[in-house]
């Protein structure tokens, strides 16, 4: 499997997981959470389907060019949405408030990721 695929196909799934938490959300645990929790997880449903999608950019990119930037920028978002986002759900749903200091390395991950997407723009040396 290319790499590209792989981004394509986590970056569909991540973008359909992020639908469902946001319906799950906004249905089921509207009456379970405080609004303060369900702000949390609301959060971490929004971050994940910006990087979902941004998964699905990846892709787009790695199939035009073999930089190690875009590669870089593919990686730093499936960790970052699994930090960020995961960390999210788990304080939110389960009250690991331990998981709170796990969400700052997930928005790092976030911004390494964009920080690769950007160089992956750059334009090669010409021959």
């Amino acid at each position: 499997m290319r790499l590209s695929e792989f981004f394509l196909g986590a970056g569909a799934l991540s973008a359909g997981i992020a639908v469902a938490a946001g319906a799950f959300g906004a249905h089921a645990l509207r009456a379970r959470l405080t609004p303060s929790d369900l702000a949390i997880f609301e959060t971490g449903a929004r971050y994940q389907m910006y990087h979902g999608l941004a998964l699905v950019a990846v892709a787009w990119v790695a199939e035009r060019t073999d930089r190690a930037a875009i590669r870089v920028a593919g990686w730093s978002f499936l960790v970052g949405t699994i930090l960020f986002s995961g960390s999210l759900y788990g304080l939110a749903l389960f009250g690991l408030s331990a998981l709170g200091a796990v969400t700052p390395f997930g928005g790092v991950a976030f911004l390494v990721g964009w920080t690769g997407l950007a160089l992956s723009a750059r334009k090669s040396p010409a021959p």
